[in-house]
């Protein structure tokens, strides 16, 4: 029987990095001499890639110039500083190693670009397979990245689950035909994703542990 595979999103489910993206986004606004944003405001803009958080963090109606001279400004400082804060929530990293030596497979899935959410991830979670986007793995909603990670995990879809914290995650994981958990520590909270279509709901890092567990036991019946 194949094991049980795990797919992860990343910001918001595996790593807190509300703290870096703010930061950015508000050096960009104020480079442009825009009005700034605060965290909650940034939160509900994230999940859908860099363009659509710059676009809705900026004033309405900007030039499209304006919006690519922010994109350019965003890119350059986060990938400056997107580690001065952006730590992974309490316990996410003991939960990927317990799951990798009791032989499930993992994977992270993420809107980041290939390169950046690869150099993050070797640097919190060393030696997993990471899908980020690209132009053959579109970001998510697009299924194409955990489709990718299942196909090169050389995993069975049938006994995949995916983890993570957005309304996004949940259209991916439709998409994609593989049931989702949905973590209410990240970027949206307990209503917003039972709003979105949420089933599953884990509210601590042991909890998304024990589920994970039933899966695996239910998996060996």
């Amino acid at each position: 029987m194949n094991p049980l595979c795990v797919l992860f999103d990343l910001d918001g489910t595996l790593l807190n990095t509300l703290d870096d993206l703010t930061t950015s986004v508000n050096a960009t606004l104020s480079h442009l001499h825009c009005p700034t944003r605060d965290k909650d405001d940034v939160r509900r803009f994230l999940g859908n890639g860099y363009r659509y958080l710059i676009s809705n963090a900026l004033p309405a109606n900007v030039p499209e110039s304006t919006l690519n001279e922010a994109l350019q400004f965003f890119g350059a400082f986060y990938a400056a500083h997107c580690l001065d804060q952006t730590r992974p929530y309490d316990g996410m990293a003991e939960l990927l190693e317990r799951l990798k030596k009791e032989s499930i497979l993992v994977a992270i899935v993420s809107n980041k670009g290939q390169q950046a959410a690869s150099e993050v991830c070797e640097r919190f979670f060393p030696g997993t397979l990471v899908i980020g986007e690209t132009s053959k793995t579109p970001r998510k909603p697009s299924p194409a990245m955990l489709l990718e990670a299942v196909r090169l995990l050389g995993a069975d879809k049938e006994r995949t689950v995916f983890v993570g914290d957005s309304e996004v995650d949940i259209q991916t994981a439709e998409h994609a035909a593989i049931p989702c958990i949905s973590c209410t520590w990240g970027f949206r909270n307990k209503e917003e994703l039972l709003s979105s279509g949420a089933t599953t709901l884990v509210e601590t890092v042991a909890q998304l542990g024990e589920a994970i567990d039933s899966l695996t036991l239910r998996a060996a019946e």
